[in-house]
C-alpha cells in the first residue's frame, strides 16, 4: 500500500488537456480502422475475415466486429485458392508526453549554469580589477620611489656642494693664516735682521769712537770707561732737576706717608725730555701719575756744571721732599 502510494507520489502530474488528447487519438484510430476495412473489402473478390490490433495509451475493450459469412461454393467447381492474408497493420503508439519534472530540472540546471557563469565572470572581473589596481599601485610606488630618490640625490648634491664650499672657505682661511704667519715670520726675521744690523752698526760706531778717543781721554788713573770724559751727572744735578719739576707737581697737601716714585728720564743733548717712564712705583698711583705729568709739563732739564746734559737718569720723587 505504501509502495503504491510512494509510486503515485513520485509520478509526475498529468499535463492539462490529457482527456481531449486521448479522445482525439481514439477518433483518429477509429477512422484509420474504417479506412483499412474498406480497403481490404475493396480488394477481395470474396469476403474474408480481417483482424486488426489496436494499441492505445489506455486499455479499452473494443466491440466485436461483424463477420460476413460467404455462401458455400458449388460442388462442381473447385474452390479457388484464397489470397494470402494481409498483414495486420500495427499502429505506433503516440509519443510520450514531455516530462515536466525533467524540463524543470533542465531549466534549473540552465539557470544554475547561467548563475555560475555570471559568478565566474564577476570573479574574473574582480580579479582583473584587483590586477589593474595592483599594477596602478606598483606604478604609483615606483613613481614615488623615483621622486624620493631624485629628492635625496638633490639633497645629497646640495650637501656635498655646501660641504665643498665650506671646505674651500676653510682652506682659504687656513691659507690666509699660513700666509699671515709666513709674512709675520718674514717681517720678524726682517725686523730682527734690521735690529741686528743696527746693533752691529752701533757697536761698530762705539768701537770706532772708543778707538778714536783713547788718545785724548780725561779720566783718572783708576777709570775703566772708554769715553773721552765721564758722562755721569754731578752730585748736585739731582737737586736741580727736582727744583725744576717741583712747581709742576699738582697734588693735595694732606697726603699720608712719604712714598717714593722712581722715574727714568731720557734727554736729548740740548736737555729736551725725550721720554719718561715709571721704573719703581710708589704704591700710590695718584702720586705716580702726578710726577709723570709734572715731568711732561717741564719739557726740558737744566744743564750740569760742565754744561752737558746726561742722556738718561733715574730720579726719585717723595711728597714730603717738596
Amino acid at each position: 500500500m505504501h509502495a503504491a502510494q510512494d509510486t503515485l507520489n513520485l509520478t509526475p502530474p498529468q499535463p492539462p488537456g490529457m482527456v481531449r488528447a486521448l479522445g482525439l487519438a481514439l477518433l483518429a484510430h477509429a477512422l484509420l480502422l474504417v479506412a483499412l476495412v474498406i480497403n481490404v473489402q475493396w480488394k477481395q473478390t470474396e469476403s474474408a475475415t480481417v483482424e486488426a490490433e489496436l494499441w492505445s495509451s489506455s486499455v479499452q475493450m473494443a466491440a466485436p466486429k461483424a463477420v460476413d459469412v460467404p455462401p458455400p461454393p458449388p460442388v462442381e467447381a473447385p474452390r479457388p485458392t484464397p489470397p494470402p492474408p494481409q498483414p495486420v497493420a500495427k499502429l505506433q503508439p503516440p509519443p510520450p508526453a514531455p516530462d515536466v519534472k525533467d524540463a524543470d530540472i533542465a531549466l534549473e540546471r540552465a539557470k544554475k549554469k547561467r548563475e555560475a557563469e555570471k559568478l565566474e565572470q564577476a570573479q574574473q572581473d574582480k580579479a582583473d580589477k584587483a590586477k589593474r589596481d595592483k599594477l596602478e599601485k606598483e606604478k604609483a610606488l615606483k613613481a614615488q620611489k623615483a621622486e624620493e630618490e631624485a629628492a635625496k640625490k638633490l639633497a645629497d648634491d646640495k650637501r656635498a656642494k655646501d660641504k665643498k664650499a665650506a671646505q674651500d672657505k676653510q682652506d682659504a682661511k687656513d691659507a690666509a693664516k699660513e700666509a699671515a704667519k709666513e709674512a709675520a715670520k718674514d717681517d720678524a726675521q726682517k725686523a730682527k735682521a734690521q735690529a741686528d744690523a743696527k746693533a752691529l752698526a752701533a757697536l761698530r760706531a762705539d768701537q770706532m769712537k772708543r778707538i778714536a778717543g783713547l788718545a785724548g781721554a780725561t779720566g783718572g788713573a783708576n777709570a775703566s770707561g772708554s769715553a773721552l770724559q765721564s758722562s755721569a751727572p754731578s752730585a748736585g744735578y739731582g737737586g736741580k732737576v727736582v727744583a725744576k719739576v717741583k712747581p709742576n707737581i699738582v697734588f693735595p697737601d694732606d697726603f699720608e706717608g712719604n712714598p717714593k716714585a722712581e722715574i727714568e728720564i731720557r734727554l736729548s743733548p740740548d736737555g729736551t725730555i725725550v721720554s719718561s717712564k715709571l721704573v719703581k712705583p710708589s704704591g700710590n698711583k695718584a702720586w705716580d701719575d702726578a710726577v709723570l705729568k709734572a715731568i711732561d709739563k717741564t719739557q726740558t732739564m737744566p744743564r750740569d756744571t760742565d754744561g752737558r746734559v746726561p742722556s738718561s737718569m733715574i730720579i726719585g720723587f717723595k711728597p714730603r721732599d717738596f
